[in-house]
């Protein structure tokens, strides 16, 4: 290994800092970016502050052991880093873990980090795993004795490696395999150390593992075909989505990546006794939900909603990209982009092709596809983009893509257990063809003839009767269009308020969208202000998704309400229903408008009236907060300390 690259090429004296003056979560880490920034090693700290907060968002970089290592990988570094801060009183850094976190690695990856980069912070993930280096590191005064630290274990380590390199699959002694694959979104530092803990507690125990890593640096240690045949179990520690179709008929424990780090000889025992539902393609739902939420006592997700956020999160993209270039194109007036209008700009016409005729003609599709990959895996995807294709088409909108989706992701199942009773020898054709071939067929028919026309008047049933109504009384068409936005957060209500404010922004009229968009704001807005006012009405999950609801809130992603709604519906719905009507409803008493087809921070130079706008969102915002403090019950005080199961 010529090109070996150490710990002391990565972390230096000018980036350490002894002892943290922070005494927050987000000051260790403004502390860590700047004297990052200060020792030159960032292209800019406003980017690098956004890539370590969106992955702190995913969830916390505490790992236990009074450990934190927030890490990014991204064009804000220049020079790839670690910044390490030792605060002796500890800072409450995860919620989910009463330790105070001591000991902070900040790792800074560039965008193009390559294998002996990564290679290297998964050593320094290794050696953090000992017990008696994080007891040095706590008790070191200078930065030199920091450096000391670590490069002495980093030369045990590294002359070690040959004799401790051998696979451990490869010892006869061993009377069970276990096989693991590790994964976190980033793939910088919780993949590799959860791989290391499960390999040194295997090491312990005497079992034989192998473990697959799913990092930045793409897949390493890759599973075979035999080693899952001959594994008693298979361990999923995985914050994304890993290929799981592998491992159809074996016992399969899935688990947060944390739970890797901080459990591994509790997964490893319940792998060697088989605890755990055996994998099977078309039952996923019975592996699928998180070992680790069970622990936490939360309550088990719908997995109707499951299926429903995976279309959902792949599809916010498309909706917030296009919607804000559309809005961009609504600059050069409203019908700018029209070559027949007096108005026709090209710039206009150019942003409306990319946004509406690209963006926005993708969004159901892309919605209905992934809807139905949730449901069945790969197979289903074609069939779900066709169904959710033809929903667009026959003016079906967003409700006929939801039904689209779940549609062929069914038919999938279906069609699984009917090719079940083929024989062996056609087994490599039916991804190939036979699923394709008759999902799509299956799906377009009972859309075209079932599904698309019923669906396509009840949109236009809703639209008429709101229409009706607005000529009568203004406000209460705002309130009426609040509530439907907050009822099903995405639903079919939701979508129905939500396509009449575009409806009447075709015709000219802005007021409604103005309203619909204050009140889509409105729910995940409130719900993160109750968390931040009313901590003791939720729970430390809870708390720390309230922190992402803001930012979901400020961009108009209404569904940011769902988990709370999910897990408290009689509470919740009515809430947020309150608030976002009284969003509405101001929004319409003020007379604003609003001609782009979308919400959120990013519209609100487009919007008439802005500065009542903005208090009517806030106002339905503090009535939502204030209707949670009434409906909520307190969380009980064994719920919030018990979080390791």
């Amino acid at each position: 290994m010529q090109n070996q690259i150490r710990i002391a090429d990565l972390l230096q004296a000018d980036t350490i800092v002894i002892p943290l003056k922070a005494r927050t979560k987000e000051a260790v880490l403004d502390e860590l970016i700047d004297r990052l920034d200060e020792a030159g090693r960032l292209n800019s700290r406003e980017e690098m502050k956004a890539a370590i907060m969106a992955r702190e968002a995913q969830g916390s970089t505490g790992i236990g052991e009074g450990i934190a290592i927030p890490h990014a990988k991204t064009a804000a570094v220049k020079q790839p880093s670690i910044c390490f801060g030792l605060s002796p009183e500890g800072i409450d850094f995860d919620s989910l873990d009463q330790q105070k976190a001591h000991l902070f690695f900040m790792i800074a990856a560039t965008a193009e980090a390559d294998s002996a980069h990564l290679e290297t912070l998964a050593l320094l993930s290794q050696m953090l795993m000992e017990d008696d280096v994080r007891q040095r590191l706590l008790s070191a005064s200078t930065r030199e004795q920091v450096l000391e630290v670590l490069t002495r274990k980093e030369r045990e380590i590294r002359g070690e490696e040959k004799e401790s390199a051998v696979e451990l699959t490869e010892h006869s002694t061993f009377s069970a395999k276990i096989v693991a694959v590790t994964a976190c979104p980033t793939g910088i530092a919780h993949t590799y150390m959860a791989a290391d803990a499960l390999k040194k507690k295997a090491d312990e125990l005497g079992i034989a593992i192998k473990v697959e890593t799913n990092g930045s640096g793409g897949v390493k240690n890759k599973l075979t075909a035999q080693d899952i045949a001959e594994a008693t179990a298979v361990i999923v520690a995985a914050d994304k989505q890993v290929e799981m179709e592998r491992f159809a008929g074996k016992t399969v424990i899935e688990v947060r990546v944390a739970e890797g780090i901080r459990n591994p000889e509790r997964l490893l025992e319940r792998a060697l006794k088989q605890e755990g539902p055996v994998y099977q393609a078309e039952k996923r739902e019975r592996y699928e939900q998180r070992d680790a939420g069970n622990a936490h006592g939360q309550k088990r997700e719908s997995y109707f909603y499951k299926h429903l956020m995976n279309g959902v999160s792949n599809m916010l993209p498309f909706v917030v990209g296009g919607g804000i270039i559309i809005a961009l194109s609504f600059m050069f007036g409203i019908k700018a982009s029209d070559p027949n209008d007096p108005s026709f700009h090209p710039l206009a016409k150019l942003l409306m092709d990319i946004g509406g005729g690209s963006a926005f003609a993708l969004m159901i599709p892309v919605l209905a596809g992934f809807i139905a990959m949730s449901i069945a895996d790969r197979p289903a995807f074609a069939p779900g983009m066709v169904g959710g294709m033809l929903a667009t088409s026959a003016g079906a909108g967003f409700l006929g893509g939801l039904i689209a989706g779940f549609l062929a992701g069914y038919v999938i199942v279906l069609l699984r257990k009917l090719f079940s009773r083929l024989p062996a020898s056609l087994e490599g054709i039916k991804p190939m063809l036979l699923y394709p071939l008759f999902g799509v067929l299956i799906t377009g028919f009972l859309m075209i003839f079932v599904v698309s026309g019923p669906v396509a008047a009840i949109n236009t049933a809703l639209g008429g009767w709101l229409k009706n109504m607005s000529a009568g009384n203004a406000v209460l068409l705002g309130m009426v269009l609040g509530a439907m936005m907050a009822f099903d957060m995405g639903g079919p209500l939701n979508k129905a308020a939500f396509t009449f404010g575009i409806a009447m922004i075709a015709e000219g009229t802005y007021t409604p969208h103005a309203a619909v968009m204050a009140a889509g704001m409105t729910p995940p807005l409130g719900l993160a202000l109750a968390t931040t006012l009313f901590k003791q009405k939720f729970t430390p999950e809870e708390r720390q998704a309230g922190k992402t609801a803001y930012v979901l809130g400020a961009t108009f992603i209404t569904e940011g309400a769902i988990p709370f709604a999910a897990a408290d519906p009689t509470r919740v719905i009515p809430s947020i229903m309150v608030g976002s009507a009284v969003a509405g409803g101001l929004s319409m008493f003020f007379g604003c408008t609003l001609p782009a087809p979308h919400g959120g921070l990013f519209v609100l130079p487009v919007v008439g009236n802005v500065g009542m706008y903005i208090v009517s969102i806030l106002a339905g915002t503090v009535v939502t907060a204030l209707m949670l403090r009434v409906l909520k019950k307190d969380v009980a005080d064994h719920v919030l300390m018990h979080h390791h199961g």
